[in-house]
């Protein structure tokens, strides 16, 4: 199953024409995401599931069960746009609150048995060098912290020239 993240309006997704498909999930603003309030309900309270009952929240299982995740977002500042840093936030229940050291690095152990590949697409007109350098340094880290199988970079002008990405 892949994943798609995104930060695009309701009628710019739609354009991209992908259809109906069972095997896709995709997670979009619906308006009523809350911010991940860092109370470590979804470790301890419950564990796998955010507290916040506000339809995102169980993103870690979702994670657990995909095996391509695409995000797609406004590149702001080398990073993600706020919908998706958020959404990212409220997926921390894919780990499990003990450490690891991996590469002399430290890490939260893998609450799933489960790998999956990472491609995000940043688009936006005036995305700088140091933001390319910034992001793609971003990527790498979640690609380590959420153990995927490896980290794709893509950036557009046009947010409409991502579906030749997907395809």
């Amino acid at each position: 199953m892949r994943v798609i993240i995104h930060d695009l309006c309701e009628q710019e997704f739609a354009a991209f024409n992908l259809g109906p498909d069972t095997n896709t999930t995709v997670i979009s603003d619906n308006g009523k995401i809350h911010n991940c309030i860092g109370c470590f309900g979804c470790w301890v309270k419950s564990p796998g599931t955010c507290v916040l009952k506000d339809g995102y929240q169980n993103m870690g299982e979702l994670l657990s069960k995909c095996d391509e995740l695409i995000i797609i977002s406004k590149c702001i500042y080398g990073s993600y746009s706020p919908f998706v840093r958020n959404v990212l936030d409220r997926s921390i229940s894919y780990l499990l609150p003990y450490f690891v050291t991996k590469k002399g690095e430290t890490h939260h152990q893998k609450r799933y048995d489960h790998n999956f590949s990472l491609a995000v697409h940043f688009y936006g007109s005036d995305i700088t060098p140091a933001e390319k350098t910034a992001s793609e340094a971003l990527v790498k880290a979640n690609s380590v912290n959420l153990y995927s199988t490896g980290n794709k970079v893509y950036y557009y002008n046009d947010p409409q020239k991502i579906k030749e990405g997907l395809l």
